[in-house]
């Protein structure tokens, strides 16, 4: 175990515990996640960029991390605040500690806080800025220099990657092309289980190289920061906009909403962990996994042809849009799970429905 940590929130609440990880002070935003499992699909999904995260979950790190398992090639949140740490995994599959992995990546880690509390206050006053350091840095030094911190502009340029790359799959159906904003494995291995090779390209791609791709369907995924700092992609799907299959899933969602008019707004509690939201086609409530601090402005869909498939369970608000004539369909949450439910996965499933509808139309 490292040596004595402490936080302090630009509130000016102070926490001591024992740090682990990398042994580097961090600023970063404070957010919460109430998953049971997943850390280490957590660490690594680049929606988490910049974000020092509270887990409420009491025990991290019992079983350990799989190399197999990540979401992206290279985890760079914020750091990870948890109530106690193992560093002895349990686990047949674990290759290395947690520990171990945020320090390579250069992760911060504190424990033994009061998780609970540290959470009812994020809960109550909103995500904020904190700051992990070492124990003798005053009050005063932590909130000067949490003043002065300026976050990053647009992170979604730091998160995706830059050049074009392939996951293909055996005796596959269908191509889609998926614009990274932040985008996780989860999600491309949803799309090869139902026969769906893969090409990921940067937000800065051009319509001429999707077509010159001949894609089946476009996919837009998750990713952090505010969604409208993403111009390139919502003028990518407007150019799409009846001429290709559209799916988005999380900042995908909000950004194929925007692209048709509608508005989004920061959550002051975000939704990080599992969730339940209803289909209203079905009228079932589905378990599902969430991650996202930008919410769709259900008035402003009034004015757009986007019709509402699914809502929050706990404050209704839109949570999936579909708009049949022209083959776009979204979800709020993450339907794959990485980590949680994947009640919803069927919707990776239903988006190659829609491919086959596509070209069917276009045969005739």
């Amino acid at each position: 175990m490292n040596k004595m940590k402490k936080i302090v929130f630009e509130n000016g609440r102070e926490f001591i515990g024992h740090g682990f990880g990398a042994d580097v002070e961090m600023i970063s935003e404070a957010v919460f996640n109430t998953s049971m499992v997943g850390y280490q699909e957590l660490i690594s999904d680049p929606a988490y960029f910049g974000q020092m995260v509270v887990l409420t979950y009491p025990i991290i790190g019992s079983y350990g991390i799989t190399d197999e398992d990540f979401e992206s090639k290279t985890p760079n949140m914020g750091g990870l605040i948890v109530g106690d740490y193992n560093d002895k995994p349990s686990n047949y599959r674990f290759t290395r500690t947690l520990s171990d992995v945020m320090n390579e990546y250069g992760l911060p880690g504190i424990s033994g806080l009061d998780t609970r509390a540290i959470t009812l206050m994020l809960r109550d006053e909103g995500s904020m800025k904190v700051i992990i350091t070492d124990v003798e840095t005053t009050k005063e030094e932590a909130l000067n220099k949490i003043a002065a911190f300026v976050p990053c502009e647009n992170p979604v340029s730091v998160v995706a990657c830059k050049k074009m790359w392939h996951k293909r799959t055996p005796n596959y159906t269908y191509n889609v092309v998926a614009v990274d904003c932040g985008i996780k494995n989860s999600m491309i291995r949803a799309f090869n289980n139902v026969g769906c090779n893969v090409t990921i390209v940067p937000p800065t791609v051009t319509l001429e190289e999707i077509a010159h791709l001949e894609a089946d369907g476009v996919f837009i995924g998750g990713g952090p920061g505010a969604p409208e700092k993403n111009e390139n992609v919502i003028e990518i799907v407007k150019a799409l906009w009846g001429k290709m299959p559209i799916f988005g899933v999380s900042m995908g969602h909000q950004i194929i909403c925007l692209s048709q008019g509608a508005k989004t707004y920061k959550l002051n509690n975000a939704y990080r962990g599992g969730g339940a939201v209803r289909n209203l086609t079905t009228g079932k409530v589905e378990l599902v996994a969430q991650n996202y601090a930008y919410a769709v402005c259900g008035e402003s869909l009034k004015n757009t042809n986007l019709e509402v498939t699914f809502e929050n369970v706990l404050d209704k608000s839109v949570a999936g849009v579909k708009n049949e004539a022209n083959f776009v369909m979204t979800a709020q949450f993450n339907p794959e799970g990485g980590p949680g439910s994947q009640d919803a996965e069927y919707l990776y499933k239903d988006f190659t429905d829609m491919m086959k509808q596509f070209k069917m139309r276009g045969d005739k």
